[in-house]
């Protein structure tokens, strides 16, 4: 239900442009050696992708659910970079887990609205036949993932050919295969919708 509402043309156009050019904006630091992520600021309006996805979501999503999992993300960092000095193993075993979901939580749609032109444009039509055709498979994929998780557009980088792919929970595109590269990624999580579904429900109750 909810990625009816986002796998639309124009969000994923949104997103498709900005794989164009960067896959994800993070500022990064290094101190000792050991790099950590900030939260980037999001290059365009809360509103922009009303009413596909609400301002209210999107803010949520940007300043409460992604900062939280940076925070955490660079904090098991820490704790993986003192474990690895230590030669504590088993810390460093067990900080994985929490380096696997709060790492592959950060992602978004950033920039552009146009759909895909050029290079990208043209495998997408060759690979799926349409932006359109795209959209449909996308939804579909994400309509058939029980649960939370994810529907991706990455590239194969042995077959040379653009895919879409799924992952539960937080899991990155990498754990299908590390040929592959993500292009977009689309949250089929409960968070990404809840809010209208609530206000809706509310609707139908009164």
């Amino acid at each position: 239900m909810a990625f009816r509402s986002l796998a639309t043309g124009k969000t994923l156009a949104l997103g498709l442009k900005a794989a164009e050019g960067r896959l994800l904006a993070s500022g990064v630091a290094q101190s000792r050696s050991l790099h950590t992520f900030s939260l980037p600021d999001l290059l365009y309006d809360y509103g922009a992708l009303e009413p596909a996805i609400s301002g209210e979501i999107m803010q949520l999503h940007h300043q409460k659910h992604h900062q939280t999992y940076i925070t955490n993300y660079n904090k098991a960092l820490e704790q993986l970079h003192d474990a690895i000095a230590k030669g504590d193993s088993v810390t460093v075993v067990k900080l994985q887990s929490a380096i696997k979901f709060n790492g592959g939580a950060p992602k978004w749609l950033e920039g552009g609205g146009e759909p895909p032109k050029g290079s990208l444009g043209s495998a997408i039509n060759t690979h799926f036949g349409s932006l359109e055709s795209l959209v449909q498979k996308i939804n579909a994929e994400g309509a058939a993932l029980q649960g939370s998780g994810w529907v991706w557009l990455g590239v194969d980088k042995e077959l040379k050919k653009l895919v879409v792919e799924t992952t539960a929970n937080q899991d990155p595109l990498v754990t299908k295969g590390s040929n592959l590269v993500p292009l977009v990624g689309i949250d089929v999580w409960e968070h990404a919708y809840y809010l209208q579904v609530i206000f809706r429900w509310m609707i139908c109750a009164e």
